[in-house]
């Protein structure tokens, strides 16, 4: 099977460790509102003010950020992206199959999810599960194709 999309087997561990640090710190900053001046730096901000619709907003504008949160994010990000779509060991139609199903029912059940918490969670809460719903489809993927995996091999012993 050929699939050009997929890197070499090789990247998959590194891809784990970035993911899982990515996750583990990003769930402390997240549950535990973490605030530092650690890599604090000057970054370009493309968009930065409460407002939206404020008539001075202020667009490119150099501000002063700790950036923990958006190496985390990053981080899960490029993680689950090499997890995701690195080749396995024996890539053959089967786990062609897999891959594509998992990723199939990984949009679907995010965009069910997101169905219902646009119709039952309001206000700020609201806006805290769109954050999430940046990284659930790679997390959905992935726990779907290694859980589909699993069970294929223990099926097989």
């Amino acid at each position: 099977m050929k699939t050009n999309y997929l890197l070499p087997n090789k990247y998959k561990i590194i891809g784990w460790v970035i993911f899982v640090l990515g996750l583990v710190f990003g769930a402390y900053i997240w549950a535990t509102d973490y605030e530092s001046d650690f890599l604090s730096m000057k970054v370009l901000s493309i968009f930065n003010d409460d407002q939206i619709f404020d008539s001075n907003k202020k667009l490119f504008k150099v501000i002063e950020n700790s950036i923990l949160d958006e190496l985390a994010s990053l981080a899960i990000i490029f993680g689950g992206l090499l997890v995701g779509f690195t080749k396995e060991k024996v890539e053959d139609e089967f786990i062609y199959k897999l891959r594509k199903d998992s990723l199939v029912w990984a949009i679907l059940f995010n965009y069910a999810v997101l169905v219902l918490t646009i119709i039952f969670v309001y206000q700020f809460t609201f806006f805290h599960i769109l954050v999430f719903n940046m990284f659930t489809p790679l997390l959905f993927f992935i726990i779907r194709f290694n859980f589909l995996k699993l069970k294929l091999n223990s099926d097989e012993e």
